[in-house]
Order: structure tokens, then sequence, then C-alpha cells
């Protein structure tokens, strides 16, 4: 009989703990991180046991209408805003160094046709692309080299990054709004800006200084 409760209170040892406490955990890692974690890195942190997928909905549920939500971003989750109350943090959140039209254009090419290659990219914008405009979006984190292309000289193609989707609040790049969502929202002007020549038509060389809103996409 005494040997019986020895060998159950070893196996309670090994007990998950209750799915309220798992929640706390789970609060506590995301709020702490600077960056979205896994799931997998949650469970490898948590007790042997543990249910951080189940907790984190939990957890979810329990943000949903507050002031900060906990929201998927990629194969990660992490604590944010609400997107209501962005406004709150305007000052925190302006962005201080400016993207060249050259950037803002490769940066949405490759967001809209990812992964894609750099001939690619510079296909559709109808001039080259300089190696500065490409090295300044994998310093800033927004691109990344993706998978190499299984043709001739079996090219590197880009995608974007989690980094890129937290910035902009998306889930996945399924999640990009539309070319009215952004005129709608002010980023893309209804007309070419005074001066400037449409893509594709008579430019040869990229321009790294232009900063305009450039016409990025047509009509469907």
């Amino acid at each position: 009989m005494i040997d019986h409760e020895e060998d159950d209170a070893r196996e309670s040892l090994f007990d998950a703990p209750p799915l309220a406490e798992q929640e706390r955990m789970v609060e506590a890692v995301l709020f702490a991180s600077p960056e979205p974690v896994t799931v997998a890195d949650l469970e490898a942190r948590m007790p042997h046991g543990s249910d951080a997928a189940q907790a984190l909905e939990l957890l979810r549920k329990r943000y949903e209408g507050r002031g900060v939500r906990v929201v998927k971003v990629g194969e990660a989750w992490a604590i944010r805003t609400a997107p209501d109350l962005g406004f709150l943090m305007q000052k925190e959140t302006i962005e201080t160094r400016k993207l060249s039209r050259a950037a803002i254009e490769t940066l949405a090419i490759v967001a809209y046709h990812q992964p894609c290659t750099r001939a690619e990219i510079e296909e559709i914008r109808g001039v080259s692309v300089s190696r500065g405009t490409i090295d300044q979006l994998l310093e800033m984190e927004w691109i990344r080299l993706g998978r190499r292309r299984m043709s001739p000289g079996r090219p590197v193609t880009f995608v974007v990054t989690p980094q890129f989707l937290d910035h902009f609040g998306l889930e996945s790049a399924r999640d990009l709004p539309g070319l009215k969502e952004l005129r709608a929202a002010g980023l893309l002007e209804n007309r070419p800006p005074p001066g400037t020549i449409p893509l594709g038509e008579g430019r040869g060389e990229e321009d790294d200084t232009h900063e305009g809103q450039p016409e990025l996409f047509e009509e469907d």
C-alpha cells in the first residue's frame, strides 16, 4: 500500500498544471517577448504535458474587446494593441526612416508576387533593381531569401518576413489590401504624382532618391 502511494506521488510530479495556470504562463511569455512566439516555443518553455495551443485559444478569447489582443502573426503569436486604439500610440510608432520609391515598389512586388526572383522584380518594374535596394529591405528584415527556383542558374527568391506582417498587422500575405483599399486609405493616389512616369514606361535605370507615391498596380 505504501509503495502504491509512492508511485502515485512520483506520477503526480509530471502532471501538467491546471489549464488556467497554463494560460497565465502563455500570457507572461507573450507579454515579455519582443518577437512573436510559436506554439512549439511556448510548449518548450512550459511544464511537461502542457497544451499551449489550448491555453492560447483561451487567452485569445479572454482579450477579445480589450485594449490589447492576442493575434496570430504568420505561424507565431503575439500581444498587440487593438487596431482601433492605434492612434494612441502614434508618436511611439512613427517611422523616421523613409523608403525610396524604388524600395517601396520592390517591397510591394515581393509582397504581392512572392516568392519572386530579382529578374521577376525587374520585369514587373520595367527597370533594374540596385543591390542597395535589396540590401536595405533585407537589413530592415522586411524581406528574406526564399527557396531557389528549379530553373537554370537556380536563382534565389524573395519573400516577406513575419516582421513585415507584424509591422502592418497582418496574419499572412493573403491579408494584404487590394488596390481600392490602398487608395481609400490614402496610401496610393488615383493618378501618378505630377512629373512622374508610370511603372515600366520610359525608365531604364532605378531612381532611389524619388519618394513620391507610386502607381504600383493596375485595376483588375
